[in-house]
């Protein structure tokens, strides 16, 4: 499997995790490829592309959303997304209280600091704290901090 096949639907996740609309995920991904290329091309390291392809796409993204901050799709395609999550369950009480949790849960999640978020998506996509660290650019103590402070935030948000 190559890098591309290996890491486009994450890749494409992780953007779309920032409120881009994904027609822009996928042109931030294909970008993302083509700043590979060009960094294998010149002979640059291939130590930890992982990291390195996530780095461009965190950068990448944050420049795609800044771009498009004034878009006001991003709560409605959120609220759509919330919605097709819900578990179909014959007991439309229980469907109401799921509803609910999530958008509790997403609620926090939107009004965390952006490194806080940052931290969050990298590790729901199964990379290790010192990864994080390198691709945010900080330091392992303050991934560390950042998940613990918004991990404690979604369980309180949960329990109430």
């Amino acid at each position: 499997m190559n890098l591309f096949e290996q890491y486009r639907t994450p890749l494409l996740r992780y953007a779309v995790s920032f409120g881009v609309p994904v027609p822009d995920a996928e042109e931030i991904v294909q970008e993302v490829f083509l700043s590979l290329f060009r960094h294998l091309s010149l002979g640059r390291s291939r130590q930890n592309l992982p990291g390195w392809i996530f780095r461009v796409a965190h950068n990448l993204t944050l420049k795609r959303r800044y771009a498009n901050k004034r878009r006001v799709e991003l709560f409605d395609r959120d609220e759509g997304v919330a919605e097709l999550r819900i578990d179909a369950s014959p007991d439309p009480e229980e469907a109401c209280s799921n509803r609910q949790r999530q958008e509790r849960l997403l609620a926090v999640v939107r009004s965390l600091p952006e490194m806080e978020q940052g931290c969050l998506r990298l590790r729901a996509e199964g990379f290790r704290y010192r990864e994080i660290a390198k691709i945010l650019g900080i330091s392992l103590g303050s991934v560390s901090a950042f998940l613990t402070r918004s991990l404690a935030k979604l369980t309180r948000a949960d329990r109430g």
